[in-house]
């Protein structure tokens, strides 16, 4: 390798090394998809509230749910402790099934927290409520307060990132109270109101508006952090279920496989399998013999070779070689084959041919006396060279 060669490399070495660099001390953008998981540590993620409501001392288990309401609640045992099933997302929309099931675990003296800025055709039918919401990004901060005395109005902060302004434009009197509003010096209070409790039976479900309130972008301010504080201070069981099921940042399997992943048994059965196809053909393979390659025998060219070089000799009407061939390799044979001295062409030869070969003396005399008198011609026709090769094949040894 020459000295521009090595130049180049180590341009192109120290390129790539540079790139690499730079991306990994860039700093990477923040991530401001909506999640609202208990996993994501994204600003709209929801692992600060989770990881706080585990430390929390009134709160004895904490459970994350992945799975629907419905199959969560008609497969679960929710009635030996009283419980709070909390759901925070952009959106809360739940089907038939999985709306009954938690009415009925509602009124057996459970509670259920929603925080959305919409809750679904169902959810708001069901409990005559009607939202209203500004879809375009508020430029203004919004002051979420409570009609409670209790919460001091001057404690909770102001929120404006990320919020989509939403609220409770009408809603059942006869069993919904209203629990906090946003404040405004344009509006009044009762139109602005942001958080409600429904009862049902022995328990209540507690719905607001402001589902970012609990992200982890304002739990880790201090005066947001109270807001979400208050709010779930109205729940006061031991136990709770935080669903990560009707999540924006749920982790979906997009593999076709996607069902058979989703079940443990169909899982495991399918690792097992793909590890012992890997094992069989690891082992299975190495025992295997190569595949022999099938080489073609070497074609018998002597007939033809043999056909040439006479057609060669005819050609050249050189019948005198060709007679002293075939009576060269006529008396080989005799010599390989009886095992008799062909120097002396005579009739003891004669009577000892006719005895190995089993032909008469008078035609082993005839073929004999012609060949002699072949080797004492000068001239040669070609009828001499064809009442030879007759004569040698009829004579068989």
């Amino acid at each position: 390798m020459d000295k521009r060669s090595k130049l180049v490399i180590s341009i192109f070495g120290f390129v790539i090394l540079l790139i690499i660099v730079i991306e990994i001390i860039t700093p990477q953008p923040v991530d401001w998809v909506n999640s609202f998981t208990a996993s994501d540590k994204i600003p709209l993620g929801s692992y600060v509230l989770y990881s706080e409501l585990q430390d929390a001392a009134h709160i004895e288990t904490i459970d994350i749910v992945n799975s629907s309401p419905y199959t969560f609640l008609s497969t679960t045992d929710t009635n030996t402790v009283r419980s709070s099933y909390i759901f925070i997302n952009s959106a809360i929309d739940f089907d038939t099934q999985s709306y009954n099931q938690l009415m009925t675990y509602v009124r057996r003296g459970n509670t259920v927290f929603i925080a959305a800025n919409s809750f679904g055709k169902i959810l708001q039918d069901s409990l005559a409520i009607e939202t209203e919401t500004e879809y375009q990004l508020t430029e203004e901060a919004v002051h979420p307060v409570f009609f409670t005395p209790h919460i001091p109005k001057d404690t909770l902060a102001a929120f404006k990132k990320r919020i989509f302004k939403t609220v409770f434009k009408s809603f059942d009197t006869t069993k919904t109270k209203a629990l906090g509003y946003y404040k405004s010096d344009m509006q009044q209070a009762v139109d602005q109101i942001n958080f409600i409790t429904i009862k049902e039976g022995k328990g209540a479900l507690y719905l607001s508006t402001l589902p970012e309130a609990y992200t982890n972008y304002y739990m880790l301010q201090e005066h947001t952090s109270q807001y979400a504080a208050a709010t779930l201070s109205f729940l006061t069981h031991p136990s709770y279920y935080w669903d990560d099921y009707l999540k924006d940042g749920r982790k979906y399997i997009e593999s076709p496989l996607r069902f058979v992943l989703a079940q443990a048994p169909l899982q495991w059965a399918y690792y097992i399998l793909g590890i012992g196809l890997l094992c069989y053909v690891l082992f299975r393979g190495k025992r295997e013999q190569r595949i022999i390659p099938v080489i073609p025998p070497l074609p018998n060219d002597t007939l033809a070779f043999t056909q040439t070089i006479g057609s060669l000799y005819v050609q050249h009407q050189a019948y005198r070689s060709i007679i002293t061939q075939k009576i060269t390799y006529f008396l080989e044979r005799i010599r390989t084959h009886c095992y008799l001295d062909t120097t002396h062409l005579n009739d003891e030869f004669s009577t000892k041919l006719a005895a190995k070969t089993g032909h008469a003396v008078a035609d082993t005399k005839a073929l004999i006396d012609y060949i002699k008198q072949l080797q004492q011609q000068t001239q040669h026709s070609e009828t001499d060279v064809s009442t030879l090769h007759k004569k040698i094949e009829a004579f068989t040894l």
